[in-house]
This record gives structure tokens, sequence and C-alpha cells, in this order.
């Protein structure tokens, strides 16, 4: 079994008075795509911004490749570990250039030419509004430059929420074989997705959650083959929302 990058053992994070994350259990297998996937409000963008310490777990232990990191502040957890983040709302500047807002992402502003040629390979509209202000762009256009911006630096851990969302369905197969590409380098991935084929077609591993909680976790391959279950954690079957 490939050896885990990141785990959670046990995590749980309140916000105010309400108690999201009730004891999430989670293995994330080295240079490996795990799909996390459930209901609306089950607590999938709450596990990933806990991750990242954008909200403070409570209680449990967040381990990454050995470390502790629980109590890490967000800064020292994307520099010093690599991880990159793209937010659901994609946090990128509207105001600001495509190449305006690459140049933010980039470690010491300098975006490393090679780095960003293998980029426009993914994402070859980007070069194309390479001088245009982010907020021109199209909602496809948008995302792509969101995770543009999250590996314009070399990533460890690349961490995803539901990029799909809203997206053509065009746009969404070339999303589907850019995550594909990204996944024949070295980072290791973990994707919030709704487009139940889109992780289908990208995902190794699966992890379901439910009321705060991961109520399952397993192989893609040995979900998408299951019906029933699928049906059972999901209330719906892979096949019928491919």
């Amino acid at each position: 079994m490939t050896t885990p990058l990141l785990s959670l053992d046990g995590v749980h994070t309140h916000i105010g008075h309400y108690h999201i994350l009730q004891g999430v259990d989670l293995t994330l297998p080295r240079g490996e795509l795990t799909v996390l996937l459930g209901r609306n409000g089950a607590g999938k963008t709450t596990t990933l911004r806990t991750i990242i310490n954008l909200w403070q777990a409570s209680k449990g232990r967040i381990v990454f490749d050995g470390e502790d990191i629980t109590h890490w502040r967000t800064p020292r957890i994307v520099s010093r570990l690599g991880v990159g983040y793209v937010p659901e709302n994609m946090g990128i500047f509207s105001l600001l250039t495509v190449q305006e807002n690459m140049r933010l992402a980039a470690a010491t502003r300098h975006i490393d030419t090679s780095r960003l040629e293998w980029i426009f390979g993914f994402f070859p509209a980007l070069k194309k509004f390479w001088k245009t202000p982010a907020g021109l762009l199209s909602g496809g256009q948008k995302q792509m430059l969101a995770i543009a911006r999250a590996i314009i630096e070399p990533r460890a851990l690349l961490i995803i929420d539901e990029p799909s969302k809203g997206l053509a369905p065009a746009i969404v197969k070339d999303l589907s074989q850019a995550i594909l590409e990204l996944k024949q380098t070295d980072t290791t991935i973990l994707l919030v997705e709704q487009n139940f084929g889109l992780a289908q077609a990208v995902g190794d591993q699966v992890a379901v959650m439910d009321d705060g909680r991961v109520v399952h976790a397993s192989s893609m391959a040995e979900l998408t083959a299951d019906t029933p279950l699928q049906n059972r954690l999901l209330g719906l079957s892979l096949e019928a929302h491919a």
C-alpha cells in the first residue's frame, strides 16, 4: 500500500457554536488522487479548510509526511510543505490581468518560463488572454486560472474544491484532461467534486462524508462497481449522474 502523504485522525472542527467535523479519519496515498464525496453540508469544504488551518481543528491530529501540522499557520503550511489550494469561489483578482494573478501566486513574484509553458499546455486559453483582466474571462477560464495559480510553483499536495461547478460539459471535459495530466506529476491531489462523471474519470481513491464524518473509504473502482453501495452512501448512482 502506498505510504500516506497526509492523514487526518479523529479531526473535529467547530465554527462558532456549530460542530461541523465530528471525528474525520482520512488518508491520502502519496501520488494519488482522492475524491471527497458527500451530500451538501456533509463537511467536505470544512475538511479542506481545516487541513490548511483556515479553520482550526478543535480536536484530533493532521499529519503531513510524518509531521504533526495540526497547529501550523496557513502560510507555513503552504510555503514550507508545498500545498496549493483552489477554493470553490476560485479566489482570483478580477481587476488584475491573468499575468498579474499568476505573478502574485509565484513565491518570488517571478514566473519560471518553462513551468509557465507547461501550464499553458493544460490551459492554452490563459496564454491567449494573458494581458486580459481576469474578471472578463468566462467561468471555465476563471477556473483554469485558479488551478494554474495553485500550480505555478511545484506542489506536493493540491487541494481543489468543486472545480466543475457551473461549467459547461465541454469545459468539464478539458478540465478532466488537465487533472489527468497533473496526476502524471509527483503531486498528490485531494478533490471535492459533485460531478460524478469527472470524479470517476480522475479518482484513484474515494472517501464519502456524511454528518461531519467519513463513512466510507475505498478505491474509486470499488465504489464505481457497486451501484447498491453508491445508492446507500449517496442516494444515487454514479452511472445515473455521469
